[in-house]
């Protein structure tokens, strides 16, 4: 293992004593300084290598004066001076010879141009300075000192973004809104102040909108927009029943335990181990005949004693502890009516009149054991099962009415989470991948589709301009305009005969040429028919093509033909990507982050239509959330890299002049998010582009969102824009609305004029389509003339018109594979 963790971690040069060094993206990762020392450097090594040697060389051989022309980079100078073909005299011999001591001692005294090291000599041959600096001959020379450091090598970006220095009087981030009520920022009010949501809300809320949406065929349930979920869970009345609010919680129910008629009601999540033994008694009881009981054996009773009556005592004691420890009133709701448990109630689809809820307080009693769930489900019995109401269905559905936003979520939020475990979504899941993987298929199918167009158009375009004439015909409509100035310039002008001689003359009349008109027209009338003979013969040549012309108008139509299949493969490809998209249904994807580790969302682009379903009651809309989210650092990266330690802010604050938090403050403006707890959202184009124009393109993290969000601009402003006019439509219908509230009152339930909350239009028309009613409502009896559902794979139609398409395997169309304009 440790073998393992060395080769994954650090790394060395090919020479020989190469130093090892941790790799660059674990020495960036974790801040470890992977500057080699300069003596360890290759040159260094290798200098001191071949020193060492030439020294004991020279030693062996009696001298150091031999060695310096084999070690130094520039040879001796020669005994024989420039120039001197004769005799060489005495004076020529001491100039050759000083220039050679010179040479010698910049040598020794670690001159580059020789590339001697420095302090490397031993103490005998500290000798050679003595006879030179002492000779009468030669001046001492000053040694020099040493070479400036090189420069530092310049930065390559991008590099770690809290690493980039900060911009000095630069923009702060755009100021972004809030959805709760309360503000992370002190002295700044929430844009959703009143609203009644905390930000601890704030992500369930988007979790439980996106999980509904993802998975809405699975649950049979049409797309809504955010806002719209947001007034449903806030939705007050008692007496009036929102569709959204009830159906979101029957459809998420329907999934946890299968009806009666399907494998006997089998319960489809994991229940705590206490009660799973009691479920599958509960099961094989269905299945299996009642078997005869034996007659009981009659049991002895025990022999009273002091201790046997103190125990019993004590079991008494704790079981009525436990009584009054008791929070809540769930377990006694679940069993108001005695054999009808929660398991019963789902199994026979007893949503009717608000009796789901009741089957929500005994899932979160069931749960109440589990440490997972205790508190969550501790905190909503707390409100809908309190100990000073009776143990009723009246008492949970009055109950829940009055509960606000933040426990509702809550609600949604755990069964989601259980849903996530069902077969149902399991297989969902895998479908999805599966279908991903074809569409990856026929991707690169197209892909090489239009790779070989763009090689036989290459060969088109080169064959084209082999046939095409270099040389073009004049234009016939610029010989005409030829034509025209000529005649202008021979037809006389009614004031040539008048020349003006100076400013102050009259005008002199001068004498006209005689026949000077019919001259004139004689020229324009052979011009005329000198074009009219062009014009003929260029009509009987394009009648008559040459081979060539044959040859060229064939490729430009084979061009035509190739380009055509070029767009139809690019269209294909585009299709496909929103494809592979919408079925990347298993996770969320993120935008990125910025440099201080801020997280983007955008979740249109998450497994769903930009839009929602094309078929949806609210398809009008025209957007599903119409906003960018931004999620606060988790504690791992908040203290990693935020909220460092008092020296590592202090070594920061040397490099960069501020500490992180600060520049946090500073670079972010009057709005901030400080845990992942945190969130904040932008609904405007100006404030997108301002977010665009603040991130700093040097950094890691913030060129790859910038990139995103560039990519996806367009889209992003037109959800915008769409959610903009969707509020502001329903706002003014609202405030037009001045009479009251119109109620129709049956034996079910009670309806209201759905102009006063835009959550009240809409409608679950696909479990209408699907099912033939919706969720909350009990199962109807077949319709005569109305085509039932089955397993089988149909196409249904009505007066030519097909309700139901299917796609290239033959399946029935989902959102996946369907064809939208994008």
């Amino acid at each position: 293992m440790l073998r393992s963790f060395l080769k994954n971690s650090l790394n060395r040069e090919s020479w020989l004593g190469a130093p090892w060094q941790v790799k660059d993206k674990l020495a960036a990762q974790y801040r470890i300084n992977g500057q080699v020392p300069d003596e360890l450097h290759y040159d260094k090594q290798k200098a001191q290598n071949q020193l060492t040697r030439t020294i004991k060389k020279a030693e062996a051989n009696g001298g150091l004066l031999n060695s310096f022309s084999q070690y130094s980079h520039h040879p001796l100078v020669e005994l024989r001076p420039k120039g001197h073909k004769g005799k060489i005299t005495q004076h020529d011999i001491e100039i050759v010879r000083q220039q050679q001591y010179m040479h010698i001692h910049r040598t020794l005294s670690g001159s580059q141009s020789t590339g001697f090291p420095q302090g490397v000599l031993s103490p005998s041959d500290q000798q050679y300075f003595h006879i030179i600096n002492s000779h009468p001959g030669y001046h001492a020379i000053a040694s020099k000192g040493l070479p400036k450091p090189p420069p530092p090598p310049p930065i390559k970006y991008p590099i770690e973004d809290l690493e980039v220095p900060p911009v000095r009087n630069a923009a702060p981030r755009p100021a972004m809104k809030y959805l709760s009520e309360n503000s992370p920022c002190p002295g700044r009010t929430s844009e959703g102040a009143g609203s009644g949501i905390r930000m601890e809300s704030v992500g369930a809320l988007l979790e439980t909108w996106d999980t509904l949406n993802v998975y809405c065929e699975v649950f049979v349930l049409d797309s809504f927009t955010f806002d719209d979920y947001i007034e449903a869970l806030q939705f007050p009345s008692e007496d009036v029943q929102c569709e959204l609010l009830v159906e979101v919680h029957c459809a998420v129910l329907k999934k946890l335990v299968n009806h009666e008629k399907d494998l006997n009601g089998q319960v489809q999540i994991t229940l705590p181990i206490a009660l799973a033994d009691e479920t599958d008694s509960d099961s094989s009881r269905h299945d299996s005949s009642p078997e005869p009981t034996p007659t009981p054996e009659p049991e002895i009773k025990p022999r009273t004693t002091r201790s046997s009556i103190a125990k019993n005592e004590a079991a008494e004691l704790k079981a009525q502890a436990a009584i009054d420890a008791r929070l809540h009133r769930g377990a006694e709701i679940d069993q108001c009516v005695k054999g009808y448990n929660w398991r019963y109630r789902l199994r026979k689809r007893d949503f009717c009149n608000g009796r789901w809820i009741v089957i929500v307080v005994g899932l979160l009693s069931l749960y109440t054991v589990t440490s997972r769930f205790r508190k969550i489900c501790d905190e909503i019995l707390i409100q809908l099962a309190p100990l000073n109401m009776g143990a009723t269905e009246e008492t949970v559905i009055s109950q829940y009415a009055k509960l606000d936003i933040n426990l509702r979520v809550k609600v949604l939020q755990f069964l989601c989470m259980l849903s996530l475990e069902t077969q149902a979504i399991r297989g969902y899941m895998e479908d999805c991948t599966l279908q991903m993987t074809q569409f990856r298929k026929e991707k690169v199918e197209a892909q090489r589709t239009r790779k070989a167009a763009l090689e036989e158009l290459k060969i088109l375009h080169e064959e084209r301009k082999t046939l095409q004439p270099e040389a073009t015909s004049p234009v016939p409509q610029l010989e005409e305009l030829e034509e025209m100035e000529g005649l202008k310039m021979e037809e006389p002008d009614e004031e040539e005969d008048v020349v003006m001689e100076s400013e102050d003359e009259e005008p002199v009349q001068q004498r006209s040429l005689r026949r000077a008109n019919d001259r004139a027209a004689e020229r324009k009338r052979k011009l005329e028919e000198e074009r009219e003979r062009k014009e003929k013969a260029e009509a009987d040549k394009a009648k008559k093509p040459t081979k060539q012309a044959r040859q060229l108008e064939k490729v430009l139509k084979k061009i035509d033909d190739v380009m055509v299949r070029i767009k139809d493969c690019e269209e294909e490809v585009a299709i496909l990507d929103n494809d592979l998209r919408e079925s990347d249904c298993p996770r969320t994807k993120v935008l990125g982050k910025d440099r201080f580790w801020n997280r983007y969302y955008w979740f249109e682009r998450n497994a769903m239509p930009y839009a929602g379903l094309p078929s949806s009651s609210t398809a009008e809309a025209g957007y599903a959330n119409g906003c960018i989210w931004i999620q606060g650092p988790d504690k791992i990266e908040r203290e990693g890299f935020i909220e460092l330690r008092e020296e590592e802010q202090a070594k920061y604050r040397n490099a960069f002049g501020i500490r992180v938090t600060d520049r946090k403050m500073i670079e972010e403006g009057q709005t901030h998010t400080f845990t992942a707890y945190e969130w904040a959202y932008y609904d405007n184009q100006d404030q997108l582009d301002e977010l665009i124009a603040w991130l700093d393109v040097r950094g890691e993290r913030e060129i790859k969102l910038r990139k995103e969000l560039q990519t996806q601009r367009n889209k992003i402003n037109l959800h915008m824009e769409k959610r903009k006019e969707y509020l502001a439509k329903h706002d003014e219908e609202k405030s037009e609305s001045t009479e009251p509230v119109t109620r129709i009152s049956t034996r079910t339930k009670t309806y209201v004029d759905p102009t006063g909350h835009r959550c009240m239009s809409w409608k679950n028309t696909m479990a209408l389509s699907e099912l033939g009613h919706i969720h909350s409502e009990p199962e109807r009896g077949p319709k005569k003339g109305v085509a039932r559902a089955t397993n089988k794979k149909v196409i249904v139609e009505d007066e030519g018109r097909q309700t139901r398409a299917s796609n290239r395997s033959g399946k029935p169309l989902t959102r996946q594979g369907s064809r939208y304009n994008f």
